[in-house]
């Protein structure tokens, strides 16, 4: 168990922090934030102490330059057991951060909404993920927390420790943060590549959101998942039982083929990632009789896909 003593939160997303907040009040947690999260904690009538009232520093540089300072990343990167860290700390009058609570300047949404080279590039987030690994680091004494999805379970830890959390918890926290900040960084590098026509990087970074977990993999025994670099896909089940792997390798296999059809004609089938049958015909009936024809034998069980909007007869 490490108990909880000083957290740090600097959020671009702040939504449900009142509920945080008031667990962290009743465990009597020192809080320090910064800009827009130092106001909207204020706001709430929690008391909180400025970063640059904390660190006796400015923030500089338009506010480029706040929570980089030593006595941030000291506070969070120290070992609790190691002597020559707690030598260093007493030197420099330094003190302990017990939790870190960051979510990034919201840079996928920004390239999504706006095509402002300069305001993508100031939603590149620094500081954070630079707090973010240092408390991911040392898990075994710093809880992290990257998103709001977060608190719940981290003011049931709370409760249920009498303001701790467990080494159990903590290295979740620790793999989860990892995986934010390679995810934003992937986001960025792609970002670059694509502006400076890169199209094969020395190093290729791909990332995905967890979409779905289907039904079973390429084979029953196996497991399988899917990844989007969307929250969603597009795609909507009707009825039916849960879609398995090979049931989405066929759709999106007989959907790439449909979409180089011509408009409103074709219809294809695929079966385990073969196509069993394609056919061009403005009469839309007429076009899947063809596909079917092809090789009704090999199309049993498999995918259809129609370039054309399905009409009731």
């Amino acid at each position: 168990m490490k108990r909880i003593k000083t957290a740090l939160i600097s959020v671009s997303d702040k939504i449900n922090l009142k509920p945080l907040l008031k667990v962290l009040t009743k465990n009597k947690v020192k809080i320090i934030s910064s800009g827009g999260t130092y106001k909207e904690i204020k706001k709430l009538k929690f008391k909180c102490l400025e970063v640059s009232e904390f660190t006796n520093s400015p923030e500089i540089l338009e506010g480029r330059v706040k929570t980089l300072h030593p006595k941030i990343h000291a506070g969070i990167l120290n070992k609790r057991n190691n002597k020559s860290h707690l030598k260093d700390l007493k030197n420099n009058n330094f003190e302990n951060i017990d939790l870190v609570i960051v979510n990034f300047y919201p840079f996928e949404k920004t390239i999504k909404n706006t095509k402002n080279h300069n305001k993508i590039v100031e939603n590149i987030d620094v500081g954070g993920p630079t707090m973010v690994r240092a408390a991911a680091k040392n898990y075994k004494d710093v809880s992290v927390i990257t998103s709001s999805n977060q608190y719940e379970e981290l003011i049931d830890q709370l409760i249920r420790n009498n303001g701790s959390t467990t080494l159990e918890f903590r290295e979740k926290l620790s793999r989860i943060a990892f995986t934010e900040t390679a995810y934003y960084d992937a986001i960025i590098s792609n970002y670059f590549n694509k502006i400076s026509g890169t199209i094969f990087p020395t190093k290729k970074i791909y990332y995905g959101n967890l979409i779905e977990k289907p039904r079973y993999g390429e084979n029953p025994h196996q497991q399988s998942a899917i990844y989007s670099k969307n929250l969603k896909m597009n795609l909507k089940q009707i009825h039916g039982k849960q879609l398995s792997y090979n049931n989405y390798n066929d759709i999106f296999a007989a959907i790439t083929i449909s979409k180089s059809l011509p408009k409103d004609t074709g219809t294809v089938i695929v079966k385990h990632a073969n196509p069993c049958g394609v056919s061009i015909n403005k009469n839309q009936l007429e076009s899947y009789k063809s596909a079917l024809a092809c090789d009704p034998v090999s199309a049993f069980g498999g995918i259809v896909s129609c370039n054309f909007k399905i009409q009731k007869i």
